[in-house]
């Protein structure tokens, strides 16, 4: 899934270990996101990605 931080809000990424991008990013399905969207502190982001997909590969993979 597709997800940016809602405004004003700063949002550590686990897997990649750096801070989810203004313009948003593909992330996991995972319990870690779902919990991020219920508190409010990333929106989904149905826009078109503007990177390509070899620069979502997560650190160390």
């Amino acid at each position: 899934m597709r997800v940016k931080p809602a405004p004003g809000m700063t949002i550590i990424d686990p897997d990649r270990e750096d801070f989810l991008p203004a313009g948003g990013r593909n992330v996991p399905n995972t319990t870690y996101w779902r919990r991020r969207r219920k508190d409010g502190g990333i929106v989904l982001d149905t826009s078109e990605p503007s990177s390509t997909p070899a620069a979502e590969t997560p650190k160390g993979a």
